[in-house]
């Protein structure tokens, strides 16, 4: 059984979390293993997430199962709000030590790096955010890479690139074979019609 636990919090991300939710949610339904997935809040309150939808946690800081993945979101909270709230930044080292795996989506890693858990390590996070994540000091930014390993902490780049990160997850855990499986459920093949970096 894998426990996966999805920090939400005000202005956070909305893809940032909700595309690995569907990764870890496929996967737990493919297995049929009793893994669980949370949405884990400060407080048991409806969340309004950065682009305004709002999302209702299933468990609080307090209260939730040991996890055996973590995952903390980007956006506007993780950069501003929540890295001054000890609160979220407290649990979430605690948390981190007792987790087999940490992970962050986009702007996440600002909090993994408050908290502690991205001192001294190689991460990933939004290219808008490279420079003023590697200003905060004692963190290597990776620059080319959609996600970054590095031992039992995984960090990716902006939203969409969170999905690449949770089905690479989720093959370290259960192996290839079955992230593929998930892959194919999901029906994740990305091929957008216009290109990020072509002109005109």
């Amino acid at each position: 059984m894998t426990t996966y636990g999805l920090l939400v919090f005000e202005d956070a991300e909305e893809l940032d979390f909700a595309g690995p939710w569907e990764v870890f949610t496929a996967s737990a339904m493919l297995r049929d293993q009793g893994d669980e997935a949370f949405l884990i809040a400060e407080r048991t309150d409806p969340v309004r997430c950065a682009k305004g939808m709002r999302v209702v946690p299933d468990r609080t800081l307090e209260d939730h199962p040991k996890l055996d993945v973590l995952l903390v979101p980007g956006g506007r909270g993780a950069r501003e709000t929540q890295l001054h709230n000890t609160a979220v930044t407290g649990w979430i080292a605690k948390t981190a030590e007792q987790a087999d795996w940490v992970a962050s989506v986009c702007t996440g890693a600002f909090l993994l790096h408050a908290a502690g858990p991205a001192k001294g390590r190689r991460v990933a996070t939004h290219w808008s955010s490279e420079d003023t994540l590697e200003a905060q000091g004692d963190v290597t930014v990776v620059r080319d890479a959609r996600y970054v390993v590095d031992g039992n902490l995984v960090t990716s780049q902006g939203v969409s690139a969170g999905i690449d990160m949770a089905l690479w997850l989720i093959g370290r855990i259960h192996g290839r074979d079955h992230a593929r499986a998930v892959r194919r459920y999901i029906q994740y093949e990305p091929a957008p019609p216009y290109l990020a970096d072509e002109p005109g």
